[in-house]
């Protein structure tokens, strides 16, 4: 990996406790996927801790995404889970006992009953599934997935597809559902989801579908694709997973609990000095990126704004209650060496992204052929693509080398004659 694209040792150096600790057990890229997999998970673990950024309400929720070959180490980021285990069992174990309490009520009927409230929903869910699961979740959800394929063969279903509502989530959009057969609608206000998958270079592929259709400028990518060399199995003496369930019992469930008890949510603001040098360097990297890169990746610098405060929140929070400095009574103002951290972290990722913005550029669809084939039926005919050309001014002939584009770039293959079927989707 370019020197360029590595996580620079003076972060590790001023990790906040327990992050310092825990990545200090890894090296190299091993060591970078298990810092950004804890901060993804963490970003889910601040309930009630806010900012105001471009004048609108956000929370520290975050989409990591790791991308290398197989057998390289990115599945470090199941380590991360025992960050959240605690809470995830103790928020369940809890909902069930309410649910039970309901369910022995003869007063009420099965019907009125609360879900069950988790943390950590599975990748392989339904578009239906991930509503119930954001409304019930407590306060907000994460998703962990060492293979990103689960989560992209669910998003290709059409049972499934919920890309949707990974956009919206990202921002804390208000997302609704609505069934006429059952006379059922949910809407859910602030939606929260935290994601931390990996996954190889093909299998991000599917889940963006199009570079220009806003997920893929909602994650932060970390790539690399060395396989790496044989590495002795038997150095490390310890079960690693131990560590991380120990922090997640001493610090990351009493943290949580401590922000969720609190009456009144806590804001997260940035220093004047903070805020002045946050501005020099975003305005500096837009420039850079007009000047030299293709105008759509400006979308994945203005959101990795988002995400650099986002990464100062969480890293902020964690040192201060760490410290034992956190007042859940007064609004937390970003640490220095935080706020540099987060600026080091995020304008490094941003490298990673770009380069693989630039390296599917030749295999994704444009914003107007994603448009065109979600026109379409999972499973349609020539005739029908040829009645949907025509309907917005384009000619047979150009249609035509719309499905050979689209069959070499594998976003439909070919059944039969005549008759074709997304891939993508």
């Amino acid at each position: 990996m370019d020197e360029n694209m590595k996580i620079r040792e003076l972060v590790y150096e001023n990790l906040p406790e327990p992050l310092k600790g825990l990545t200090n057990l890894f090296e190299g890229r091993e060591r970078d996927v298990v810092l950004l997999s804890c901060l993804g998970v963490l970003s889910g673990c601040l309930p009630k801790v806010y900012g105001i950024y471009g004048g609108k309400k956000v929370y520290a929720n975050m989409y990591i995404m790791i991308i290398a070959p197989p057998a390289s180490g990115k599945g470090s980021i199941n380590y991360s889970i025992g960050l959240i285990e605690e809470i995830h069992n103790k928020v369940l174990n809890e909902s069930l006992k309410i649910a039970e309490e309901c369910k022995n009520n003869k007063e009420k009927d099965d019907g009125d009953c609360p879900g069950l409230k988790i943390k950590i929903i599975p990748g392989n869910i339904s578009s239906s599934q991930i509503y119930s699961s954001l409304a019930d979740s407590h306060y907000g959800s994460i998703i962990i997935e060492s293979e990103a394929d689960t989560i992209t063969n669910a998003i290709k279903q059409d049972w499934g597809n919920f890309s949707d509502v990974l956009r919206k989530t990202f921002h804390h959009e208000t997302i609704s559902i609505s069934r006429k057969k059952d006379n059922f609608y949910l809407e859910i206000k602030e939606p929260k989801l935290s994601m931390v998958l990996s996954g190889t270079p093909d299998q991000i592929k599917p889940l963006v579908q199009s570079k220009e259709n806003g997920l893929f400028s909602r994650f932060l990518f970390f790539y690399f694709n060395e396989s790496g060399g044989w590495n002795n199995v038997f150095d490390v003496k310890q079960d690693l997973t131990v560590e991380f369930r120990r922090v997640g019992k001493d610090i990351t469930c009493p943290l949580y609990a401590m922000l969720f008890q609190n009456i009144n949510e806590i804001e997260f603001n940035y220093s004047e000095s903070q805020i002045s040098g946050f501005n020099r360097l975003m305005s500096r990297i837009t420039e850079a990126v007009i000047e030299k890169h293709a105008d759509g990746f400006v979308s994945n610098v203005r959101r990795h704004g988002l995400i650099l405060f986002r990464i100062s929140m969480v890293l902020t929070v964690i040192r201060n209650y760490s410290d034992g400095t956190l007042d859940i009574n007064e609004p937390i103002i970003s640490n220095d060496i935080d706020f540099e951290i987060a600026c080091s972290i995020t304008e490094n990722l941003l490298r990673h992204a770009l380069q693989i913005y630039n390296d599917i550029s030749e295999t994704l669809l444009s914003q107007e052929d994603d448009t065109l084939l979600f026109a379409l039926k999972e499973t349609f005919t020539r005739k029908e693509a040829i009645k949907i050309a025509d309907g917005i001014g384009m000619s047979e002939r150009t249609m035509d080398d719309k499905l050979k584009q689209w069959r070499r770039k594998k976003a439909i293959r070919k059944i039969k004659h005549g008759v074709y079927k997304r891939v993508l989707g």
